[in-house]
């Protein structure tokens, strides 16, 4: 027996339950004279019918509860901003006629929404003046549809099953929640004692087919420090997958003599005068995994040379930039034979994935030279990062 139904709508000036799996907004024209009858009755209708998940689904609706229209303009521009940020889905639902327009705030909120990953359109076969929606819609990989019912269905299947957030948690959407590196940003966050008050997705930066993945992402975050007694909520906490990486070395007498396999790669944020940046080998994965497989697996791809996870020495596990970005970087060490550094000094040919246009050209380079204030840039995380895994280590 499939679960019942559980649909709470939120009406214009409402706010929504303290926890909730799932949210919707219902987006697109509101009426604008008593004589146009609203699409949104029907549209709850249709949700309630096709939510079979457990869970509370919450949906927006904004409308007075009593279908009157309100005169508090900014309240309501307010109301809709913040919940259409928050809101797991927002359906927009286009019966345009011409005794519905015009709908230039749709075609405004339409633009603002498309592009975040959250947002599905439905108009009708008759709808007018729909084309550049659609257009921009397909061009974005944005689902589309014709009736209302295969609109929704679109919608809760994107859902799914949800995820159960309460107070600020409601504020991070689905497509932001699920990543592995939102929840671990939170997860410390609690195990230091703060809270997460709220918030906003600022933008995300999906890759794939569909653009369904979140491989960046930034939030602008509303955190009580509980050290502090106090909220902090002017910054931006950046995130994007952990990363493996590799000191592939060979040690020399004098540590500074050691040799360090580098890879050069344009980058396009590179401040280096030849506009190329140079790193240690590594990456991430598409999904978690063993993090040694993962920095012997990008080793590989981005020098040629193919290791063996278990030569790989662990040296930490440390953030990399930790003013700007949540992410995590596993470090490992490995020593190279004098033939393998020999083969990767005189290795000539391009590497790295095509597919997602990653060129990289590999350089081996003394510490000494990388220390040396005008040798070509290296980061100081990069440096950081060389000195950690040979201390100790070399001779």
């Amino acid at each position: 027996m499939p679960a019942a139904s559980d649909v709470q709508p939120v009406f214009a000036d409402e706010e929504p339950p303290e926890t909730y799996v799932a949210s919707i907004f219902l987006a697109g024209p509101s009426p604008r004279t008593a004589e146009v009858p609203s699409w949104r009755p029907e549209a709850l209708r249709e949700i309630t019918m096709q939510w079979r998940q457990p869970g509370t689904l919450v949906v927006f609706v904004p409308e007075a509860r009593d279908g009157a229209r309100g005169s508090d303009f900014t309240g309501q521009l307010d109301w809709e901003r913040d919940n259409r940020g928050r809101a797991d889905e927002i359906l927009y639902w286009v019966p345009r006629a011409m005794d519905t327009l015009p709908g230039l705030s749709t075609n405004v909120e339409f633009g603002e929404d498309m592009d975040g990953g959250r947002a599905v359109l439905g108009c009708p076969e008759h709808a007018v003046h729909v084309r550049l929606l659609q257009a921009l819609a397909d061009d974005l990989k944005a689902p589309v549809a014709d009736t209302l019912a295969k609109t929704v269905a679109l919608a809760l299947d994107r859902i799914g099953p949800g995820a159960a957030r309460i107070a600020g948690q409601r504020d991070v959407p689905l497509l932001l929640w699920r990543t592995s590196s939102f929840r671990a940003w939170l997860a410390a966050q609690e195990e230091a004692g703060n809270q997460l008050l709220g918030g906003r997705i600022a933008w995300t930066f999906r890759v794939g087919p569909a653009r369904a993945h979140v491989l960046f992402w930034a939030y602008a975050a509303r955190v009580w420090v509980a050290a502090e007694q106090r909220e902090k909520s002017n910054e931006v906490v950046l995130g994007r997958p952990d990363l493996s990486t590799v000191v592939a070395f060979r040690p020399a007498a004098q540590w500074l003599d050691s040799e360090v396999v580098l890879v050069r790669e344009f980058r396009s944020p590179a401040r280096t005068a030849d506009g190329f940046i140079r790193e240690l080998p590594g990456g991430s994965a598409p999904k978690t995994g063993d993090p040694r497989q993962v920095a012997a697996d990008e080793f590989a791809e981005e020098t040629g040379l193919r290791l063996d996870p278990s030569r790989l020495h662990a040296v930490g596990v440390r953030q990399s930039a930790g003013t700007v970005s949540v992410h995590v970087q596993a470090v490992y060490a490995v020593e190279l034979s004098d033939t393998e550094i020999d083969e990767l000094r005189a290795d000539q040919a391009g590497h790295g994935n095509a597919e997602e246009t990653e060129r990289t050209h590999v350089e081996v380079a003394r510490v000494a030279h990388l220390l040396h204030p005008e040798a070509p840039a290296v980061d100081w995380t990069t440096l950081g990062i060389i000195t950690q895994a040979l201390h100790g280590v070399a001779p």
